[in-house]
């Protein structure tokens, strides 16, 4: 167990979890630590790092294996008597879609606009296929029929509409600049499609959770690399869990108690003290085939808007 007494409280409540989702976990780590350093590691490594959260071999072994002869994220090299584990190309597409919002420095401004999707001309047996795809991009359900999102890559949209054979019959519409974009009925309309309610809450249950590991943790004099990593593998891996429900709806639209920012702020800072250490205990924890795993990319470093180098 470590030495720190909150952060041995998150360990605690993560392992107590049932099921523990070993899998959301593995794919936590990949995006996080792995990616940056070429993508590819062995597992038994995986193994190793993840046994003080709770997961023995079997359900590592188990849940790689669902991740890649199953849901496709992972793809598997044997070299020997070896596996090594790197991200399909499908699993890179999810994450760059999910994990590009966990790191940028702060939601982009807002012009007031609006994209739209009408969705009544989609075959109604993909229908709701094309729904949680947009919804997982940031689309909120106006309507039965009609999906808005107040920023988006149309790109992106058009991108994975064309993957779900829905780009020719998904109606596409892209608003002005709007003056009367914070009007109360829109804030009240924001609140109830998206269920801001519900995801402020899920903030403020993780700042209460993290913030006095934040508190502890800045105040010890040295810290322990294996716990910076366990810290910052489990400050992604919940933040993300929230992040991943938020919108990220411009603050136009926001209650005024939104709690997003100030979880994003904890988690920059938290990220930024246990960084260096952490990135010490992957370097000498997990292995390529050709031994350690490579330094961070350069673009590591620019996660959160920059990061120190302490």
């Amino acid at each position: 167990m470590s030495s720190s007494i909150h952060l041995n409280a998150l360990i605690n409540q993560f392992r107590s979890q049932r099921p523990i989702r070993a899998g959301s976990l593995i794919i936590s780590v990949f995006g996080d630590a792995i990616v940056p350093r070429g993508g590819k590691v062995w597992l038994g490594s995986l193994i190793n790092v993840l046994e003080p959260l709770g997961l023995n071999q079997r359900l590592v072994r188990t849940s790689v294996f669902r991740l890649s002869k199953e849901e496709n994220w992972l793809a598997a090299e044997q070299l020997g008597r070896r596996a090594y584990y790197s991200l399909t190309n499908q699993g890179r597409r999810r994450f760059d879609q999910a994990f590009k919002r966990i790191y940028v420095p702060a939601v982009q401004e807002w012009d007031g606009s609006w994209s739209l999707a009408v969705l009544s001309q989609v075959p109604a047996e993909i229908r709701q296929q094309v729904r949680d795809e947009l919804q997982w991009m940031g689309f909120g359900a106006f309507g039965p029929t009609l999906m808005a999102a107040p920023h988006c890559d149309m790109l992106e949209v058009r991108n994975t509409l064309q993957e779900l054979d829905a780009l020719d019959s998904t109606i596409l519409f892209e608003t002005r600049e709007g003056t009367q974009y914070s009007s109360k009925a829109l804030r009240a309309q924001s609140r109830e499609c998206w269920n801001l309610d519900q995801i402020n809450d899920s903030y403020r249950s993780f700042l209460d959770r993290f913030r006095p590991v934040w508190q502890e943790m800045s105040n010890q004099k040295q810290l322990d690399p294996q716990e910076c990593f366990i810290a910052r593998t489990l400050l992604i891996h919940e933040y993300r869990k929230v992040l991943l429900r938020d919108p990220q709806l411009p603050a136009e639209l926001l209650p005024s108690d939104w709690g997003g920012t100030a979880a994003r702020q904890l988690c920059h800072n938290l990220y930024n003290l246990v960084c260096k250490a952490s990135e010490q205990y992957i370097s000498r924890s997990m292995e390529t085939a050709d031994g350690p795993l490579p330094p961070p990319s350069p673009s590591f470093y620019k996660r959160f808007g920059g990061l120190s180098d302490q």
